[in-house]
């Protein structure tokens, strides 16, 4: 695998607080055909109208509250969706933005399997439906030391499987995303076996931070960030936060999951941020936070240790990362 490097973004890249205004007063005053307009490829449920309404004054809001970023300013949008792991599209940071647009977003539909008492697939339009969302901003802890804060509109994964009842064998969540190599360039290289797979446990798929976004900054989730809609598990490594996921199935035993099985050495299973694991090849104790010189220290659990360390205390992290 590369390492890669990349330059500092200037200032004048950083989106202007006037554009960021703007795109408040876009959720606003934009009804639901507009927020389909925007995006065509995702077809928004009856309740986009009072999702943008929740989503009013809510990026304030999340930037003030210390449990959720701490009070660190979000990073420009510019380098959210230009700078990305998204290996579907390819291995450089870049591949995302430039080959986005092959990913067919519409239709988009979503299976539920395995340990519950209503599975079945469901059109993503009825997964929404119901769902009130809102704008979190989260830490991005990617394994290869760089971060970003980002402002994600979503909903608590645990409402959706809350939905279709889990059984008391569900041990596991496993999610898989798209798999579409004739689009999807990536896929057509041996990098990983695909589709992607990736799984939680049920407790940690249950905690309230743990989210399905499907949008950011506002807006409808770009392709090169993983739309229609994907997990974000802000204590974690970014590749646990799987991207355009087709299939959640809830089993008893642990499954496996690509980057682990690829090089169970490098990737762990749990994947929780942890200043005092190296990586191979890195350490992983101070981490470059993308738009910023210089570096900082890697926090435990991605700085959400308050929230997430009772899940863990009876585990050797050293041995289960």
């Amino acid at each position: 695998m590369i390492r890669y490097r990349y330059p500092r973004i200037p200032e004048s890249e950083v989106t202007p607080k006037p554009l960021l205004d703007s795109r408040r007063r876009f959720l606003r005053q934009g009804a639901a055909l507009g927020a389909v307009a925007a995006a065509p490829g995702l077809l928004w449920s009856a309740d986009a109208k009072a999702w943008q309404s929740k989503l009013e004054g809510r990026l304030e809001e999340a930037l003030a509250s210390s449990d959720l970023a701490n009070g660190e300013a979000p990073t420009s949008l510019r380098d959210i969706t230009t700078y990305n792991n998204f290996y579907e599209f390819g291995t450089g940071k870049r591949d995302p933005e430039v080959y986005g647009h092959r990913l067919v977003t519409d239709p988009w539909s979503l299976a539920i399997e395995g340990e519950v008492d209503k599975a079945g697939t469901f059109a993503l339009e009825d997964v929404l439906a119901g769902q009130m969302l809102e704008e979190r901003i989260y830490r991005h802890r990617c394994v290869e030391a760089w971060s970003k804060v980002i402002p994600w509109a979503g909903f608590p994964l645990a409402d959706l499987l809350k939905r279709h009842g889990p059984t008391s064998r569900a041990k596991y969540v496993v999610f898989e995303t798209i798999h579409d190599p004739d689009n999807l360039r990536g896929q057509r290289r041996s990098i990983i076996e695909w589709p992607y797979r990736e799984a939680l446990r049920i407790d940690e798929a249950m905690h309230p931070l743990t989210m399905l976004a499907v949008g950011l900054y506002g807006e409808v989730m770009p392709n090169q960030n993983g739309a229609p809609i994907r997990l974000v598990v802000p204590w974690k490594y970014g590749f646990k936060s799987i991207k355009s996921i087709v299939r959640i199935a809830l089993v008893e035993e642990r499954p496996t999951t690509s980057w682990h099985d690829r090089n169970p050495e490098e990737y762990g299973f749990y994947a929780n941020v942890n200043p005092g694991v190296d990586h191979p090849r890195w350490s992983q104790a101070r981490e470059r936070r993308i738009g910023e010189s210089g570096r900082r220290e890697t926090l435990m659990f991605n700085g959400y240790a308050d929230e997430v360390a009772h899940l863990y205390a009876d585990m050797d992290l050293h041995r289960h990362y």
